[in-house]
């Protein structure tokens, strides 16, 4: 099992940066070997994907902010970070970090991210 706690949300002016950190917990083979990503979910939305670092570093990133955000994991501290840069109103939502590993998925209790114009 693995559990996920996110850190790092809060309100932010329209053009500010976020860093938003996601500590993994749990069984340390299955977190060394899952891939993990930020979802975010805004009210009256579908969750939707962010971005995504796969256990080799490997990133991928949603249109809407691409060139905005940037991913990383440190394996060493078994964390995600999402640096959030350039923030839009509409990139107010919950955001949430998730892993996966084979067919489960974990999800974190998610955190606010607020952008008010």
């Amino acid at each position: 099992q693995v559990q996920l706690v996110e850190s790092g949300g809060g309100l932010v002016q329209a053009g500010g940066s976020l860093r938003l950190s996601c500590a993994a917990s749990g069984n340390p083979i299955i977190i060394k070997l899952m891939d993990m990503g930020w979802y975010r979910q805004a009210p009256g939305k579908q969750r939707e994907l962010v971005a995504t670092v796969s256990r080799t570093g490997g990133t991928e990133f949603a249109s809407a902010v691409k060139g905005r955000f940037t991913i990383s994991r440190d394996n060493a501290k078994n964390t995600v970070s999402l640096q959030m840069n350039s923030l839009l109103p509409e990139d107010t939502a919950v955001y949430y970090c998730s892993s996966n590993f084979g067919k489960n998925d974990y999800w974190g209790q998610g955190t606010q991210v607020t952008v008010s114009s």
